[in-house]
């Protein structure tokens, strides 16, 4: 039966669970009402799709408006370099010749370039010698994770808790939209934010492509959390909905917290 509408939650209240923005005992509340209502659970995902989508959009018209960051700098030393020898000062003393205040600007400019690249990609990414790039979490921009409306009866019924063998024509999208078209696939696990097995959506804001290595915080390490937020879920010890959010919020975070290290165990290294 569906709730009389006073009963359910009001966008605001949504919108601020999303964001994290509910006092301790107000976030209690709307996630057990959450739990219970189908109705509310289905309009918080439409709201995180929706927000997910402006995301999306902003990010890459506001990308497209950013000059790479190499030729300018280029072609400033080049400038400098010119200015200097015609004055006949060493490059260098030209260099630190320059008023306090263009040195701010530069600076100013340079920290503005590093908070965009922050902010528009934030995930810990770092290269590896042999030229993976180790992407341990996901862009929630692109990645903010989907999941099924299903209860907790209807996920732990499911027999197979292994994640779905993802489509080839879906991961070469999953690669293209986090800028990684040559990357070789053997490397990368497509994997879901959200594990099917926690009823994670075939969607791909539920997909990113996780490292295989480079890394140790990688998709064997998160298979290890994944079972075990299923075990803790379908034994009554953990409700769904809180499983699902810890892991897509960042399942980093939630390794450490539901297994109790701040690293991986050594199985998995």
């Amino acid at each position: 039966m569906m709730l009389p509408q006073e009963s359910h939650l009001s966008d605001q209240e949504l919108l601020m669970a999303a964001d994290g923005e509910l006092s301790e005992r107000d976030d209690s509340r709307v996630q057990m009402h959450l739990s219970a209502c189908w109705h509310c659970r289905t309009r918080k995902q439409e709201i995180e799709t929706a927000i997910g989508e402006f995301i999306r959009i902003h990010r890459r018209t506001f990308a497209m408006q950013i000059p790479p960051a190499a030729g300018p700098r280029a072609l400033l030393k080049a400038r400098l370099a010119q200015l200097a020898e015609k004055q006949g000062i060493p490059w260098l003393h030209w260099f630190r010749a320059i008023s306090w205040r263009l040195s701010s600007a530069l600076l100013a400019a340079s920290c503005g370039l590093a908070a965009i690249s922050y902010f528009t990609f934030h995930s810990w990414v770092g290269r590896e010698a042999g030229g993976v790039v180790a992407v341990p979490v996901p862009n929630p921009s692109l990645t903010p994770g989907a999941a099924v409306l299903a209860s907790e009866k209807e996920v732990c019924s499911e027999s197979n808790t292994k994640n779905k063998v993802v489509p080839v024509a879906l991961q070469r999208r999953v690669f293209d939209e986090y800028g990684m078209r040559p990357a070789n696939p053997s490397a990368y696990e497509i994997d879901y934010l959200i594990t099917p097995a926690l009823g994670g959506a075939d969607d791909i804001h539920n997909l990113w492509p996780q490292s295989n290595g480079g890394t140790v915080w990688n998709a064997q390490v998160k298979d290890e959390l994944e079972d075990h937020l299923r075990d803790l879920v379908c034994d009554g010890q953990l409700d769904l909905a809180t499983a699902q959010r810890d892991i897509a919020s960042n399942w980093i975070e939630a390794y450490k917290k539901y297994l109790h290290t701040d690293q991986p165990l050594t199985r998995f290294r």
